[in-house]
């Protein structure tokens, strides 16, 4: 049990969200709840209160956190009728841990502001993997002393905290790092796909590789689904498609060109076409597959 428990608000209680929150609940705060979907049987068994909404959550938490999908779902549970804006009072804080638009991301922070409430964009990266361990990256924007203040809760779900700057450039870290993700993710399925229809082992060829510099936590984690063939979602295709959304949309806004981002998802796309949304993003690996017609399980001709 911590020593000083805090009442803590979290809406969205999903894959990433489920795991964060139990974080929390195992460190002797006090929790008020709410998500759309099924309430997962943990917390539901948890000692966290169940609200009605999330304006409940807010009327009754100091520190509310978000975890949605996408800008629309963290828009909707900040301002709809029943929405955490509805439930706060001055002096409050409101984190998204969401994956959004930055640009929306400074507009809802400055109305939460006009509310007398503190605000703090902190996206994840790690997925699924990282929340259950409680080893995500967290990339924080927004107020150095609202920082201070939520970062021992931070400390609970992630280990590398960051604050990068004002709001809005946690998201834009996030996206940064979606891009990086995808690039990798290519990389890999690429390499494997290249030494599986060569004749090698990918098997072996991923170990080899682990050991030099083309190291990686992608080669590691979703070198191995690629070989496995484990596609379950720690973090679904629809998801990411929706981070380089935002990334190429950006972009453009800025006239920068990111052709191989482009590229990535085209191929995640692709994988859409053939009824791949929820796969994990490291199914990638199947559009480039369907391009060679040769699968990375297969012994080459």
């Amino acid at each position: 049990m911590t020593a000083s428990p805090l009442k803590i608000g979290f809406v969205g209680l999903g894959i990433m969200g489920s795991p964060m929150a139990q974080h929390l609940i195992n460190a002797g705060h006090q929790l008020f709840v709410f998500t759309r979907g099924k309430m997962p049987e943990a917390i539901a068994h948890s000692r966290a209160t169940q609200c009605v909404s999330a304006r409940g959550v807010a009327e009754r938490a100091d520190i509310i956190i978000m975890m949605v999908p996408d800008t629309p779902d963290v828009e909707a549970a900040l301002f709809a009728a029943n929405g955490i804006a509805a439930g706060l009072s001055q002096g409050k804080v409101v984190v998204d841990m969401s994956s959004i638009s930055p640009i929306a991301t400074k507009g809802f922070a400055q109305k939460i502001n006009a509310l007398g409430c503190d605000y703090l964009d902190a996206p994840v990266s790690g997925g699924e993997v990282g929340a259950k361990n409680a080893s995500l990256s967290i990339m924080v924007g927004g107020p150095e002393a609202t920082f201070e203040k939520v970062k021992p809760l931070f400390a609970l779900m992630g280990k590398n905290i960051t604050l990068v700057g004002a709001n809005g450039d946690g998201q834009t870290a996030k996206v940064a790092n979606q891009i990086i993700v995808a690039l990798n993710i290519e990389a890999v399925a690429e390499a494997l796909l290249f030494a599986a229809k060569a004749g090698a082992d990918p098997a072996r060829v991923r170990q080899a590789l682990i050991g030099g510099f083309a190291s990686s936590k992608i080669l590691e984690v979703h070198g191995e689904r690629m070989v496995d063939r484990s596609f379950n979602p720690g973090f679904r295709i629809e998801l990411h498609q929706k981070d380089l959304n935002l990334a190429l949309s950006s972009a453009r806004a800025l006239g920068v060109s990111l052709p191989n981002t482009a590229t990535a998802q085209e191929l995640f796309n692709a994988c859409v076409a053939h009824g791949g949304k929820s796969w994990d993003h490291s199914a990638m690996v199947r559009a480039l597959e369907q391009l060679a017609n040769f699968e990375i399980g297969q012994k080459a001709a």
